[in-house]
Formats: structure tokens, C-alpha cells, sequence
């Protein structure tokens, strides 16, 4: 699918709930077509829904998606120092139920847009976001294709069975990133193995955390934390990201 040249992507705020918690999420799109497209559920950074996402959502709106991003948090709720960020992602890993209702909210709601194919919905994760898409591709949850970007790996729901992971699962991770450690990686490929899972890796060599943020370098001085954006390795995991779901999503 190529997104039309005359791209106008939209950005529209959509209120919905999780029990009785207000979920303020967006819908991204281009409004230049009106043929229906694949969707791409789009979870962010443990920051919370920050300019960050937003430029994703319309990256992936501009190749020819509906990118819905999700709010995990509740009330659009965002932290801006790590204390808070902590906080707010712990209390969404801790509670992995929570965490599937959330997510599972905003990809009804991506389902319902008018200009989805619901038969065509993947999903996108960030960092906290990434371990997100990864637990839920765990769970059996009906996507299609996942890419998580610099995501952190430790489980949070059991090791699926045999068969229960439907989606294409594409890991984009730093090389160098410390938040990752190996026995996580090897814990994840024996799972996923065992699974019979469809997933593959790629690592980027002096990459670490939160290598797609261009606003990470500015965050990890002032926070003292391993966090840098690098052009190279963001560049080319969105093209490993794109050829997955060009031909997973765009059939």
C-alpha cells in the first residue's frame, strides 16, 4: 500500500473507557483516502503519550496505516521525571490483567474506526510500551504482527503455549542497551521457542535505550540515565519494521 501524495494526516482524540478509568487516546490518519486500511496499535514510552508517539503515529499514518495510540495510563496521565514514569508503567506491569483490558480497550477502539480493516491490526511498542505489545502477543492477543522498539523483555504473563502467539513478532533492540540483560533475551527465545512462536530479533550495535527518541539524549544527561538517540539504528529499524508489516498487514 502507498499512501497517497497528497497525504493529509489527521490527528483526532478519542475518549474511551477501562471500567470506570476515562482512556484519552488519538486516532492518526490519512484522510486523503477513503479506502480501508490496516491498523497499528501504537503504545508509548513510560513517559506516557508525549510528542514522541505522536510523531510515530503519523509516520506510520503517512506509509499507509491507522495508527490508534493508546493510552495506558488513564486520563492521558504523562510523567516528566523518572520517579513518576516508574511509577506509572509499575503500576501497569505489576497488574498484567489491567494491562491486557488497556490494551485490548484501545484496540477495540482502533477495530470500530470507520477506515480500519479490523481483519488487518498489528501493534507498535516504545520501551515500556514494547514490553506492552510483547506480553500481549504472549497472551494470544489477535494481531497480526508486532515490532517493539528498544523494548524491555522481562514477562509479565505466563509462557504461552504451543500455538497461542498468533502475531509475527519483530524485536528492534540496542545492542548496548543495559535495561535489556541476556538471560532475558535467552528466557524470551526459549519461551517463544517453545511457543512455536514466529519472532525474530535484530540488535543494533552501539545503540542502548530509547535509540528512536530524538528527545532521549537531552533526557538521559539531564536524569543521568543510558539513554540516546541514535539516527542510524532508528532509521533502520523502522525499515525492518516497515517490511514486516508490509507484508503481514498489507495483503
Amino acid at each position: 500500500m502507498v499512501a497517497s501524495a497528497h497525504a493529509a494526516v489527521k490527528e483526532e482524540p478519542v475518549t474511551y473507557t477501562d471500567g470506570e478509568t476515562t482512556m484519552k487516546g488519538f486516532v492518526v490518519y490519512d484522510d486523503a483516502t477513503q479506502a480501508k486500511r490496516p491498523g497499528i496499535v501504537m503504545v508509548h514510552e513510560w513517559w506516557g503519550i508525549t510528542p514522541h508517539i505522536h510523531n510515530e503515529a503519523r509516520k506510520f499514518a503517512e506509509q499507509g496505516y491507522v495508527a490508534f495510540i493508546a493510552d495506558m495510563y488513564g486520563d492521558a496521565k504523562t510523567a516528566d521525571n523518572p520517579k513518576d514514569a516508574g511509577a506509572l508503567s509499575g503500576s501497569v506491569m505489576k497488574n498484567p490483567k489491567a494491562m491486557e483490558q488497556r490494551f485490548n480497550a484501545a484496540r477495540e477502539q482502533l477495530a470500530k474506526q470507520p477506515s480500519v480493516n479490523p481483519q488487518r491490526i498489528g501493534a507498535v511498542g516504545y520501551c515500556f510500551g514494547g514490553a506492552v505489545v510483547l506480553n500481549m502477543a504472549r497472551t494470544g492477543a489477535d494481531l497480526a504482527a508486532v515490532a517493539v522498539f528498544h523494548a524491555l523483555l522481562g514477562p509479565n504473563t505466563p509462557a504461552p503455549a504451543p500455538g497461542t502467539v498468533k502475531a509475527k513478532v519483530l524485536i528492534l533492540n540496542g545492542a548496548d542497551d543495559p535495561f535489556v540483560k541476556r538471560e532475558q533475551y535467552d528466557a524470551l527465545k526459549k519461551d517463544f521457542d517453545a511457543a512455536k512462536a514466529d519472532y525474530r530479533i535484530v540488535e543494533y550495535p552501539g545503540a542502548v535505550h530509547a535509540f528512536t527518541n530524538p528527545e532521549s539524549t537531552e533526557l538521559g544527561k539531564k536524569f543521568n540515565l543510558p539513554l540516546r538517540y541514535d539516527a542510524k539504528a532508528d532509521q533502520e529499524s523502522k525499515a525492518e519494521a516497515a517490511k514486516l508489516f508490509a507484508t503481514n498487514l498489507q495483503k
